[in-house]
């Protein structure tokens, strides 16, 4: 349910609508916009009788159902797009970003050269996994918290923010100590215990579709995050299985679309496990971002063949910067600002 407050309403009748919520033990979460002030109202089980008792309180203009399961992200509770601030960075509401960086940090050489040129070529943050979720238990794994230091220091030369994931509970302290975006990896997007601790740390969270989820299973993932009060939650479209075996994903654009219209919230899309094949991973990204995505998160390598993960999906550095203006062609073709 949402509470409308009228323009202007003063903050003690927010107040009293707030106090209220809480004598029935369900909270409130205010949202506010450009033209309206919003409560969303959350919890366990919400009193039937409670929408006719609120449309009466002073400054109240409407009470309204939402119809979604998903409380909190919905378009039905804030109209405006959610912009997510990652130290300065804006993502959302008309802007492109470009993440890029290798799938997994490997050596101080390896994220340093990677991080100088995609910084170059125009990237506006830096991926690089420290902690790498793989199918099979016997390959590379990860640098662990050697390799979260060397995103830092990577971050320090070239200015770039952070974006790396997190895969337990347990590290998520450690992980929020380096990086300026938590990711949530696929294989992670229902670990709820996960989710509800990254979005205790109240830190930007970029959460990865599951590989066989649905659109609502994944917005009821951000629900789980934006719950505890985090509003800093972007949405990323990786890729789906289905049955088609020539590419490693099944890159799904229609959920871009649907998801821009059923969320506030940003929404990027992942060319390189949408495909797993790097020839594929340019045409997918201009595609994502014509289909109105507010990204792009791109794996690079300065040697791909000689990668210890994801070689065949990553471009090269060259390949990379050659992209870049493709990418800015097509996001000022549809209003959107690099």
């Amino acid at each position: 349910m949402i509470v409308v407050m009228q323009a202007g309403a003063e903050e003690a009748l927010i107040d009293a609508v707030l106090e209220r919520l809480e004598e029935h033990s369900l909270r409130g979460h205010l949202v506010r916009g450009e033209e309206r002030t919003v409560i969303g109202v959350v919890g366990a089980a919400i009193p039937p009788t409670l929408k006719e008792e609120l449309a009466h309180f002073g400054g109240v203009q409407e009470t309204l159902r939402i119809t979604q399961p998903y409380k909190l992200v919905s378009r039905e509770l804030r109209a405006e797009d959610t912009v997510v601030d990652v130290r300065g960075v804006k993502v959302g509401a008309g802007s492109c970003v470009v993440i890029a960086g290798p799938c997994s940090v490997e050596s101080e050489e390896q994220i340093m050269t990677t991080a100088r040129a995609v910084r170059e070529a125009g990237a506006t943050m830096l991926r690089g996994g420290a902690f790498k979720p793989r199918s099979s238990p016997y390959t590379f794994r990860g640098m662990g918290e050697a390799g979260l230091k060397l995103l830092a220091q990577a971050r320090e030369e070239t200015g770039l923010s952070i974006v790396t994931e997190v895969m337990t509970p347990n590290d998520v302290d450690l992980v929020a100590r380096y990086a300026d975006v938590l990711q949530i990896g696929a294989r992670n997007m229902q670990n709820y215990q996960l989710l509800e601790e990254v979005g205790r740390t109240g830190m930007p969270v970029l959460l990865k579709r599951g590989l066989s989820a649905t659109i609502e299973e994944w917005l009821l993932s951000a629900e789980y995050v934006a719950a505890q009060g985090n509003p800093n939650v972007i949405l990323c479209e990786r890729g789906i299985r289905t049955f088609e075996t020539a590419t490693r994903n099944t890159l799904d654009l229609n959920a871009v679309a649907l998801a821009k219209r059923r969320t506030h919230l940003p929404v990027l899309v992942d060319p390189s496990h949408g495909t797993g094949k790097w020839y594929l991973v340019p045409n997918m990204a201009l595609a994502g971002i014509a289909a109105g995505a507010d990204g792009v998160i791109i794996e690079v390598h300065p040697d791909p063949d000689r990668a210890r993960s994801d070689g065949a999906q990553s471009l090269s550095c060259e390949n990379f910067a050659a992209l870049m203006p493709k990418i800015a062609a097509v996001a000022a073709a549809v209003g959107r600002q690099m």
